[in-house]
């Protein structure tokens, strides 16, 4: 019996050992054949380019803009040129000949001129973005050259006609009903690479795209397999089911996790420069948090070195200010609110926050309570919550912490009922003027975070100004005043600046990152001969 089951024991390993050499015969044969495996917690979605409900990475593999924001420069991408009026009012752009979206349609003026037109059909849903409020007409010069005219001197023009979305070109024989705020009937673009498959909250593929203009990808496919629990995705590419996941959050790749594979030979690891600033946004709105006095203990009371050392272990570097002082316009001196107990407990007695016998601060017999909301898919935020409530407790601050559904959450940010919340800065190329710009907007959490402020209608209007400004120094100015308002109004308490990072399968080389975080350069990448 004990010889039978060894037996049965050395057959098991000898059919195991069979199964994971096909299976690394499989993987290798797909390198070769250019195919990489990609693993999200999020599936593509709708990738529509004029809408929000698609994942941006997937979108800017299919489509592309006139402009694209690379290594920090403004570069060609479907024009191959422009130039523009004296008065900083009128765009003229030379578009590339020969281009076709990958339904075999032309790509011309009048196409660019058809895709405007559809993105301003839905104004209201793109207000975010100033650059459509600040678009007069449009015109088409002749077949290769397109005209945009603005209201004002707009000079975030071209960064802006790079991002990922809403100014890139889908072919017009996708348009529903002459347009495509109400959907579309197919993702035909330009860029290098199209979809052919999805399966809702399963897997896409994509592959490249024949009519590209540019050089063709080494990766020749790209099958996108959604797993949303991300211990299983981590799990996934540990056993080579997988040769790449790609994030700048927690819900993809939380540093614990991407430290600890950093250390397997079989994998390579890789992180950006900072491209964006973490921090918690405190609501002025909230009956407790109106003072700023309680806002101000709040933002000494947060220990960051705690967050970068403990969570972030180390990878992070502590954040100053809300912006780096490497995004444009961003270097600036700002009061900077260190870590100190003992002035916040000082600020909160000031404050009237007597602390009673439980431990806990009362003003008019009411407690000291606030609740810290988070993205339940993203256990890292649930961590730095809870570093921030043991901070809290100890100056006499009661913190609840809520983890709820994503759509939930945004919904709690977009009406504004949330105490405090994690806050992720937009990065490069966003920050600071598409990210100040959004300030405006009611359904983002900043602005309902700051509608407690006494100049919060002084803020929006110099914002709305510093778009048009065509004065460098005055445009500077004007950023001076913005960012030392809402830091000294400590609406923000700045923690770190964040990095994208990538795990991939050791024979994936060259996995670099685009300027925005919210986008992966498949089209870069190659696997290496064996």
């Amino acid at each position: 019996m004990k010889r039978k089951r060894l037996n049965t024991i050395f057959l098991g390993l000898v059919c195991l050992l069979l199964v994971l050499s096909s299976c690394g015969e499989k993987v290798n044969q797909n390198h070769k054949a250019g195919k990489l495996i990609y693993g999200s917690t999020k599936d593509i979605r709708d990738i529509n380019p004029h809408l929000y409900n698609g994942e941006m990475s997937a979108q800017n593999m299919v489509f592309e803009g006139l402009t694209k924001n690379e290594d920090g420069k403004i570069k060609p991408a479907l024009a191959e040129s422009w130039t523009i009026s004296e008065d900083g009012k009128e765009y003229t752009f030379k578009l590339r000949s020969g281009v076709q979206f990958s339904d075999g349609e032309p790509f011309n003026a009048e196409a660019v001129k058809q895709n405007f037109d559809a993105i301003l059909a839905n104004k209201e849903r793109h207000a975010w973005l100033d650059m459509v409020n600040e678009i007069d007409t449009t015109q088409i010069v002749d077949d290769h050259t397109f005209k945009l005219s603005l209201k004002h001197p707009y000079y975030p023009t071209l960064t802006e006609l790079g991002l990922t979305r809403p100014f890139r070109f889908i072919s017009p024989k996708s348009f529903k009903d002459s347009g495509t705020k109400d959907g579309v009937i197919s993702y035909a673009g330009t860029g290098p690479y199209k979809l052919v498959e999805h399966k809702d909250n399963q897997s896409a593929v994509f592959e490249v795209n024949d009519s590209y203009w540019g050089a063709k990808p080494k990766i020749t496919e790209v099958d996108w397999k959604v797993i949303s629990d991300s211990q299983s995705l981590l799990l996934a590419l540990k056993k080579g089911e997988l040769d790449l996941i790609y994030g700048a959050d927690g819900d993809q790749l939380n540093t614990d996790a991407f430290n600890a594979l950093s250390k397997d030979n079989s994998l390579v690891s890789v992180s950006s420069q900072p491209v964006a600033s973490r921090a918690i946004l405190l609501n002025s709105k909230r009956e407790n948090l109106q003072s700023l006095q309680v806002r101000e203990a709040i933002t000494h009371a947060i220990n960051k070195k705690n967050i970068i050392n403990g969570i972030l272990n180390g990878s992070e570097e502590e954040a100053e200010s809300l912006l780096p002082k490497t995004a444009p316009y961003s270097n600036v001196e700002l009061k900077h609110i260190d870590y100190d107990v003992e002035q916040a407990k000082k600020l909160l007695d000031e404050a009237g926050w007597k602390e009673g016998d439980d431990g806990i601060r009362y003003l008019n017999g009411k407690p000291l309570k606030l609740i810290f909301s988070y993205n339940a898919q993203n256990a890292q935020e649930g961590t730095v919550a809870e570093s921030i409530q043991a901070d809290l407790k100890e100056v006499g601050i009661d913190l609840s912490i809520v983890s709820e559904e994503k759509q939930d959450f945004l919904d709690r940010q977009k009406d504004g009922d949330f105490d405090l919340q994690y806050s992720l800065s937009w990065g490069t190329p966003y920050d600071p003027q598409s990210y100040v710009s959004s300030w405006r907007i009611p359904a983002h959490g900043d602005y309902q975070a700051q509608t407690g402020l006494e100049k919060k209608a002084w803020l929006d209007n110099l914002i709305s100004e510093v778009m048009v400004e065509p004065d460098e120094t005055k445009r500077q100015a004007d950023y001076s005043e913005i960012l030392t308002y809402v830091n000294d109004q400590c609406v923000y308490v700045p923690i770190s600046y964040s990095k994208t990072k990538a795990i991939g399968t050791s024979q994936l080389k060259n996995v670099v990152f685009n300027d925005s975080q919210y986008e992966i350069p498949f089209e870069k990448m190659y696997f290496e001969e064996e």
